[in-house]
């Protein structure tokens, strides 16, 4: 959602953010990390806070600048996992794009079907890309 970057902010060759001085957001974005900084206020309406204490402290900072509004949830496998993991997610999107397909870390593996089951909501298919929304069983 930011930056390409690993490791600390000083190092990353797009530490001010790969969307240039206007991102598509036009809200407040929440950025899980490890490496603290100062909010990044951008064009538009969107700011990117840095939170280091964890996935709740995001999703609570997310919720209180949502108001009555739906929160989402993007990144990688990873991030989505620990919100699954957590017992924090709704509903999920995925948009599956066949040519993109390679390494990577698998979105739904080593998630307990104990703990998280997928209801499939909807699909929406075409010749370069398939949407899939499920909801997620509590």
């Amino acid at each position: 959602m930011f930056s390409g970057g690993e490791g600390g902010w000083e190092d990353d060759p797009v530490a001010d953010g790969w969307w240039g001085d206007d991102p598509p957001f036009g809200v407040p974005v929440f950025v899980l990390t490890h490496h603290a900084r100062e909010t990044v206020t951008k064009q538009c309406g969107t700011s990117f806070t840095f939170v280091t204490d964890g996935i709740e402290a995001a999703l609570d900072q997310a919720r209180a600048a949502a108001g009555d509004k739906n929160v989402a949830v993007a990144g990688g496998a990873d991030v989505a996992q620990q919100y699954l993991r957590a017992g924090l997610v709704d509903e999920i999107q995925i948009h599956l794009v066949p040519k993109l397909l390679g390494d990577g870390v698998r979105l739904l593996d080593e998630l307990d079907p104990e703990r998280v089951t997928l209801e499939l909501r909807r699909v929406i298919d075409s010749p370069s890309v398939t949407h899939l929304r499920y909801r997620v069983v509590k």
